[in-house]
């Protein structure tokens, strides 16, 4: 079973440009359903022990959203199994997944951003002097995480004033860089070479030590909940990478950024996952109704 699976991730990155990263979830994700349902050929998989394991993992309790992402990882392995004969039907096809709560996203003001900028611009370490940089480029242009520290030094078009990033299934879109976001990577790359010892490496963030050759997801998080720490600005706390690129999209919606044109940057498939951000009223907005409603003259 264990090759099947092998075989399944390997077409999963070979025919749908999944990034390492998903092939890594996804792998957790079946090897634990695998092994706690003790399914060991693909006739031992069964509905009935899909609605097992979704069961035992909202008795922990598991959040649906993480149930519904294992779910979704079971689907397509059952779907795979079942386009290669492994399986004469597919088991997953009539689960549904578990309604979930919407929340919406937590973000950091404009004035938050800029504290926590600040704060690393200031700092005399170099490594939080690079992290200023990232920073200023993911809140700039909305970059997933995992876009931000595969960014290569090319990719970055400084006449163009845009940046070409690899986004979800290995598909490429191009962001506009703002004059400011240019300049702190210009000043950035006098002391690039700092985090590298290979003077052809390709990253724009280099590490000397992760093997990737670039710095980690994990190492950029540490950084950022460090310095938020340092900023003794208990407002800022809340910060995550995800954070940032839900604070570039609410600041442009805030902004007057028509939606689309903020689903492109974001490289969002359906509009329908942008929508969410548009529960930001804009500042104006309040003010205006605070001065202007009719039910503001009514005397209590």
């Amino acid at each position: 079973m264990w090759q099947k699976l092998s075989d399944f991730l390997t077409a999963l990155i070979a025919e749908k440009g999944a990034s390492l990263n998903t092939e890594q979830a996804y792998r957790r994700d079946i090897e634990q359903f695998l092994s706690a349902q003790g399914i060991r050929k693909p006739q031992d998989l069964t509905t009935d022990k899909i609605l097992a394991f979704l069961n035992d993992l909202a008795k922990n309790p598991s959040a649906p959203k993480t149930q519904a992402r294992k779910l979704s990882a079971i689907r397509e392995f059952c779907k795979f199994l079942f386009s290669e004969d492994y399986l004469t039907e597919n088991p997953a096809a009539d689960i549904e997944s578990p309604k979930q709560q919407k929340l919406l996203p937590k973000f950091l003001s404009e004035s938050q951003m800029d504290v926590l900028i600040d704060a690393a611009k200031r700092h005399q370490d170099i490594k939080y002097r690079r992290l200023a940089a990232m920073l200023i480029l993911m809140y700039h242009c909305g970059l997933r995480v995992s876009e931000l520290v595969a960014a290569q030094v090319n990719s970055i078009n400084f006449a163009k004033k845009q940046i070409t990033v690899l986004g979800k299934g290995a598909k490429e879109r191009i962001i506009p860089v703002s004059e400011a976001a240019l300049e702190e990577i210009d000043d950035y790359l006098t002391f690039r070479q700092c985090f590298t010892k290979d003077k052809n490496n390709r990253w724009l963030f280099p590490s000397l030590s992760a093997k990737e050759g670039h710095i980690t997801r994990d190492s950029f998080y540490k950084q950022l909940k460090n310095l938020a720490k340092e900023t003794g600005d208990a407002s800022v706390f809340q910060i995550t990478p995800h954070v940032l690129r839900h604070s570039f999209a609410t600041q442009l919606l805030n902004h007057d950024v028509d939606l689309r044109s903020v689903q492109k940057m974001l490289g969002h498939e359906s509009i329908g996952t942008t929508q969410i951000y548009t529960h930001v009223i804009n500042d104006d907005l309040i003010k205006t109704v605070q001065q202007v409603h009719p039910l503001n003259d009514i005397k209590k």
